[in-house]
């Protein structure tokens, strides 16, 4: 993926919004929605620490859309730190916005999981155009994969104590 200046400021925007997440106790995911001329509209940070398990920000974010009329929606992109689980996908293609820029994949997030020794997800990890195929996406940002890569082995370890 060849990103531009604004992508990674946006995508630094949502590891920082990951990081916040996880020393609030939470998974470490964040996103930024962000209109076509470059307006942060909206951000959020994973909430699932209280145990509701489909506070993703991706989810929030999709719900706050609705504020847009359906053209702008179409040419916001959605900036995340890690790439959309198939219930965050499908919301963001349910409520019509455009493009995705995610940090790392879920590929890599599995990988790591992996090489870590972390059980599977109770979903499956499908790429987001596996559940909504014709969404722009770009990913993952290799500028970005230490810093993803270090916040997932701090949630691992913090579940391992």
């Amino acid at each position: 993926m060849s990103t531009t200046d604004a992508d990674l400021v946006h995508l630094r925007r949502a590891v920082d919004l990951a990081r916040e997440a996880l020393e609030a106790g939470d998974e470490p995911f964040g996103s930024v929605l962000v209109s076509a001329g470059g307006e942060v509209l909206a951000e959020d940070r994973n909430r699932v620490g209280d145990g509701d398990q489909t506070r993703h920000p991706e989810i929030e974010l999709a719900r706050w859309s609705l504020r847009l009329a359906p053209a702008e929606r179409a040419v916001a992109t959605v900036y995340t730190s890690g790439e959309h689980c198939p219930m965050c996908s499908a919301a963001h293609a349910w409520m019509g916005l455009g493009r995705i820029v995610y940090a790392a994949s879920a590929a890599q997030l599995t990988a790591w999981h992996a090489q870590w020794g972390a059980g599977p997800a109770p979903v499956r990890p499908l790429a987001i155009q596996d559940v909504a195929p014709g969404l722009p996406v770009d990913g993952p940002a290799p500028e970005l994969e230490d810093d993803v890569r270090s916040l997932h082995r701090a949630l691992w370890e913090r579940q391992q104590a």
